[in-house]
């Protein structure tokens, strides 16, 4: 947990959340499904002007009308009363209604909706106007797609289920003109383009329902996707937004994005003020204690370039991991931000985009002239990662820094060593206990997965270091990896569990490539085990190949 004292946005409490529901009418048509959408007031308090599903608050009275609706034997009593809340107020908004007449059946038609009172100006209730006509509510035909809880920037706040059903026959949608207008029928990927065209505005989370929409053929498989037997009765996703500066303008991003961990870690209350632009000019302040520069050496290896991290403050002095490449200007930039207090430089491993600019740095910094730390170069290593740091790091070793505040608050700042071979022999991670903060170098990267290239590089290491990883999580608490290419990334165990199955289910692709062709080369299985991934990448892919048909040659070897 980040201690608050380093947090560098003052704390606050986003607004809280009011219940809410809203569903995706659909229909098939020759040219895929349509869903239908609906343009907000202008003056609406929330999203005015926006084209949106009809939906809006859950109120009371919508529990009270489970005596009038059916029921699914695995739907819970809040999506019953979410689907009954969605039926009202497609009917309210749109006069549409899922619902059929108890006596014999008969889908509700559209005389029987004309004779209801859509706006309540009478007094009588939804469930009281359809009771009184005989009419039962079909929340049993109503499935749970999404669901979206408002971000935390904003002012008004909702917890919303994006529920779906098929659109019953017979019935016109009819705006209520005074909420909603321009009813209209639309293809996911239309109303995508024309949002894109700048011709049809939605707000984040119906662009990014829409697009997974778009992904379905038919109603009948949206609706499968959603039932019992397909994913259950849960959504297929839950997310609550966090959004960050891109170009300077606002940019929104979901749970499994790249910068949600880094927006998390920085504005943890929804604050928007953390740019996400790579560059390489200044330090970007993660929080009090912990800057990134990133150096100028992007490419399809490094990604947006390698960062550099630079952990403590005035009172401390700093500690540099991964003094990245050599070069005059990144090497120059560390020794400014930290003012030249630099007391430990840290090497994750030896390859050189993380450990050529140590020696320079250390000669820049006089004063201090702090030690280069590490772990040497294996044998195993190519010639060009060759590193000897003046010290080596035991597996477990503390690293402190310590001071006190101009308040007279004593400060410290501790980096825990963790041996991690498997990309390089000689690669560790560093925790920041008091902030449960892990530095993983290259082990863990955020967009891609590592390379792990033989024979400097080993896969049964790799998993088993990730085992060694998580289980320091769990242990320190540990909710954010800052690793050495890619922004901060949240969800630290659930993101090392992801990795390591994507790279086991990898290894299945290509022990299956290689009892097909039991008598191929690498070269061979490879196409086959990769065929999912760009063949430009490819040349890349083949060292991780490699490593994992030694592991697999290893463990059939030990059966």
């Amino acid at each position: 947990m980040v201690r608050s004292s380093q947090q560098i946005h003052p704390a606050r409490e986003p607004s809280p959340v009011r219940a809410a529901a809203t569903v995706l009418l659909l229909r098939d048509t020759a040219a895929g499904i349509e869903v239908l959408m609906t343009r907000r007031s202008a003056t609406a308090s929330f999203a005015p002007g926006a084209y949106v599903f009809p939906g809006g608050h859950i109120d009371a009275a919508d529990e009270a009308a489970k005596r009038i609706a059916t029921r699914r034997p695995t739907q819970s009593r809040v999506q019953r009363t979410q689907a009954i809340a969605a039926i009202r107020e497609a009917f309210e908004e749109l006069g549409i209604l899922l619902a059929h007449h108890a006596s014999d059946g008969r889908p509700v038609s559209a005389a029987d909706i004309a004779a209801m009172d859509r706006a309540d100006t009478a007094g009588t209730a939804f469930a009281d106007q359809c009771a009184a006509r005989g009419l039962v509510l079909d929340s049993d035909k109503v499935f749970t797609f999404a669901h979206w809880i408002t971000d935390r920037d904003l002012p008004k706040r909702f917890d919303v289920p994006f529920l779906v059903a098929r659109m019953p026959e017979g019935q016109t949608p009819t705006a209520d003109e005074s909420e909603q207008f321009e009813p209209c029928w639309v293809r996911p990927a239309d109303a995508l383009a024309r949002h894109a065209a700048g011709s049809f505005f939605m707000i984040f989370p119906t662009v990014r329902t829409l697009q997974r929409m778009a992904a379905y053929a038919s109603v009948d498989a949206v609706l499968a996707a959603c039932a019992p037997g397909g994913a259950g009765e849960a959504p297929l996703w839950t997310s609550c937004p966090r959004a960050g500066l891109l170009k300077g303008e606002d940019a929104r991003y979901m749970e499994h994005e790249s910068p949600f961990g880094e927006l998390a870690l920085v504005c943890p209350d929804g604050q928007i003020a953390h740019a996400l632009d790579w560059q390489s000019e200044h330090p970007v302040a993660l929080l009090k204690n912990v800057m990134r520069l990133t150096a100028p050496n992007p490419s399809a290896m490094t990604g947006p370039g390698t960062n550099s991290y630079i952990v403590g403050d005035a009172a401390t002095g700093y500690i540099v991991i991964d003094p990245g490449p050599n070069d005059f200007d990144h090497i120059g930039r560390l020794w400014r931000a930290t003012h030249g207090d630099i007391r430990m430089i840290v090497c994750t491993h030896s390859h050189a985009d993380h450990s050529s600019g140590a020696a320079p740095l250390q000669a820049l910094c006089k004063e201090t002239r702090p030690p280069i730390l590490g772990l040497a170069s294996r044998p195993t290593a190519r010639a060009t990662a060759r590193f000897t740091p003046e010290r080596e790091l035991a597996d477990g070793e503390r690293l402190a820094l310590s001071g006190t505040s101009p308040e007279g608050t004593a400060i410290t700042h501790t980096l825990r060593v963790i041996h991690t071979p498997g990309h390089a022999a000689n690669h560790l991670c560093l925790l920041l206990e008091e902030d449960g903060l892990l530095f993983s170098g290259d082990h863990i990267l955020n967009g891609s997965t590592t390379v792990v290239d033989p024979p400097d590089g080993d896969m049964t290491d790799y998993l088993e270091s990730l085992d060694k990883l998580d289980a320091a999580c769990e242990a320190g608490g540990v909710e954010f990896i800052l690793p050495a290419h890619g922004y901060v990334i949240g969800f630290a165990r659930t993101a090392i569990s992801m990795l390591k199955a994507h790279r086991l289910k990898r290894e299945a692709r290509i022990a299956a490539a290689m009892q097909q062709l039991p008598d191929g080369t690498p070269e061979q299985w490879l196409p086959i085990a990769y065929d999912d991934v760009p063949e430009r990448m490819w040349p890349v892919a083949a060292r991780s190949l490699a490593a994992h048909v030694a592991r697999i040659q290893q463990l059939n070897a030990a059966r």
